[in-house]
């Protein structure tokens, strides 16, 4: 889509947010929920309200991004700490994510109703529709609002919006919560968190941009861009010494190269 397209979207993206007066952001950090927060400052001012909800299934990295660029935007941004996560939600079902996100509506909507603010809106595009996504059924069984979605604008849209805008973070890499990366049925447990954490933060210090670290039993599974898999091979050594370090038996290179949701594909 050309600029002229995206600039008719982006004014109905404001258009939407301008109706509801005031707005409680589900705020990640990532380039999708921070476009969206910084665009709902712009239109709202005070009456924009963001809530980082912070768990054991959230890198310490992730965190440590979403406060920086929260900082840099200037928004009101609130950290609540939710619990450990219920059996449900470590059993990990298939439809893991439509039970995490239920529990998250609610205490968002909770919180937004003790602060009086009206609505609560998440980061959800076009572009999450067409993948297994039950956490967005939850969500919107919650009243939480898709303001990008009733624009119509997808993850590319955000990305060059963002860009347009002069954000730093319009390339920020794709991130989603450590239990994405467990096989579904398989048990989510602080141990295996930790590990997968422990190895996607060294793969990013040695330069790897887009990283995923998928557990299958005692095996790692490395994703990242295919251009980046030479690199990978080049590091062969090191990367295994520092990932027996960590607890794994076994490190396999996946030759397909990063693609979002790849656990999915049992489904």
């Amino acid at each position: 889509m050309d600029k002229e397209g995206r600039d008719c979207k982006y004014a109905d993206l404001k258009d939407q947010i301008a109706i509801r007066r005031s707005m409680l952001i589900a705020y990640s950090g990532g380039v999708d929920s921070a476009l969206l927060a910084g665009v709902a400052k712009e239109v709202l001012g005070e009456r924009a309200h963001c809530v980082y909800l912070d768990s054991p299934l959230v890198p310490r990295s992730a965190l440590r991004e979403a406060q920086r660029i929260s900082h840099d935007l200037g928004l009101s941004l609130e950290i609540i700490r939710q619990p450990v996560p219920p059996d449900v939600i470590r059993e990990n079902p298939p439809d893991r994510c439509y039970h995490c996100k239920k529990r998250d509506a609610q205490v968002l909507k909770r919180r937004a109703h003790e602060l009086g603010i009206s609505s609560v809106a998440d980061g959800v595009n076009c572009s999450d529709m067409d993948e297994h996504r039950p956490g967005i059924i939850a969500s919107t069984e919650e009243g939480i609002l898709h303001p990008f979605i009733d624009a119509g604008i997808t993850k590319v849209d955000i990305r060059k919006i963002a860009r347009e805008r002069g954000y730093d973070f319009w390339d920020k890499p794709s991130d989603a919560c450590l239990s994405s990366r467990i096989p579904y049925g398989e048990e989510i447990t602080d141990k295996r968190l930790h590990m997968i954490e422990e190895a996607e933060a060294y793969l990013h210090s040695r330069g790897f941009h887009q990283v995923r670290v998928r557990l299958h039993c005692d095996t790692a599974r490395i994703e990242v861009d295919p251009e980046d898999i030479p690199a990978v091979v080049a590091m062969r050594n090191e990367i295994v010494g520092e990932f027996k370090k960590l607890g794994f038996l076994y490190i396999a290179l996946d030759l397909e190269g990063y693609r979002s949701g790849s656990m999915d594909e049992v489904l």
